[in-house]
């Protein structure tokens, strides 16, 4: 019997817990595998910028993490080669979660997109960015 070289939840978890910035904002991961993985933020106002919005660096530390998170629960360690993102409206809300999935597994790079929503009080889920990301799994 094989077993996959993903990372499973679990594994996840505590791959977020080892990164400085991830515990440093608060990030959280909510439920990952199969190529998916689903990231939550809480509201934090230090992490805005200067007109009160989620911090774009914040967006795009989101959208990165969510596809590096969905492309390991596949083959394990992961590193970024090329990220972009969009910003489609301002990001504000109680909480924000991040949606990654891997699109396309290659012998030597991965894609993998992510959308972020921000959740207002009452529940209710706006898109806010896009992204996408080239990784590279990194050797065992």
């Amino acid at each position: 019997m094989t077993t996959s070289p993903g990372f499973d939840l679990e594994r996840l978890v505590a791959t977020n817990a080892s990164a400085a910035f991830n515990r440093l904002v608060g990030l959280e991961v909510v439920s990952a595998g199969a190529g998916e993985v689903e990231l939550r933020l809480p509201w934090r106002d230090d992490l805005t910028q200067y007109a009160g919005h989620l911090h774009a660096g914040m967006i795009a530390a989101l959208l990165d993490t969510a596809c590096g998170f969905a492309a390991a629960s596949i083959v394990g360690s992961v590193t970024a080669s090329h990220f972009s993102m969009n910003c489609l409206r301002p990001a504000v809300g109680r909480c924000f979660i991040a949606k990654g999935v891997t699109l396309r597994m290659g012998r030597r790079q991965i894609f993998a997109r992510a959308e972020l929503f921000a959740e207002n009080e009452q529940g209710e889920a706006a898109l806010v960015a896009t992204g996408e990301t080239v990784l590279i799994p990194l050797a065992a």
